[in-house]
């Protein structure tokens, strides 16, 4: 298994990150939200700040991702890893539930908790995708890929369809390993993601 290091970066950053006006997101996630096997200026947070404020947008992106990290890890320390009233939380869990194949109706069940704390604390939240692996076969994927964008729309947030869309199983844009994006492929989920993050926070 592959994703196994255990690290935490909470760390703010942004246009004008010491700027109390400026919008803050949290990143809450796992190793690729971590920036596992990148330097910290390639990690996802940092270069999602980058693409925002070259539009000319004040925001601070903290990095929450945990490698390693399962939806039921985030679930047990959301309430000190989303500390505060950010603007906006984006929920990247699930792929590693996906790697050990922990069945889909208990990612759903924390994946629907995490909604729940979040919307009690009124926090606008953005719900990050992901597919289950092919190995695991058919039958788990058609149980596996739907439930984020039902537990998103039960809860009625909104929904990113695939986090490592445009990257995944694409050679040149990840790591060794398969699994992680390198610093070309980080960049790409940034440029990616960055168009629905600037709606909400608009």
């Amino acid at each position: 298994m592959l994703f196994v290091t255990i690290a935490l970066f909470v760390t703010a950053i942004g246009s004008n990150s010491v700027n109390a006006a400026a919008k803050r997101v949290v990143m809450f996630g796992d190793s690729i939200t971590a920036g596992y096997g990148l330097p910290p200026s390639a990690a996802l947070p940092r270069l999602l700040a980058e693409r925002l404020a070259a539009e000319g947008m004040d925001v601070v992106v903290e990095n929450a991702g945990v490698s390693g990290d399962t939806t039921a890890g985030g679930l047990s320390r959301l309430g000190w890893a989303v500390q505060g009233q950010p603007d906006l939380v984006i929920v990247a869990l699930g792929g590693n539930d996906g790697l050990r194949g922990i069945d889909p109706a208990e990612t759903r069940r924390n994946l629907a908790a995490i909604m729940g704390q979040l919307a009690a604390r009124d926090i606008t939240v953005l719900v990050a995708g992901m597919l289950a692996p092919p190995n695991l076969g058919s039958e788990y994927a058609a149980q596996f890929n739907p439930l984020f964008g039902q537990v998103a729309a039960e809860a009625g947030v909104a929904f990113y369809p695939f986090l490592l869309d445009g990257v995944a199983a694409e050679p040149s844009l990840n790591q060794s390993d398969g699994i992680h994006p390198n610093a070309e492929g980080a960049a790409i989920i940034a440029d990616r993601i960055a168009g629905p993050v600037r709606e909400l926070l608009q």
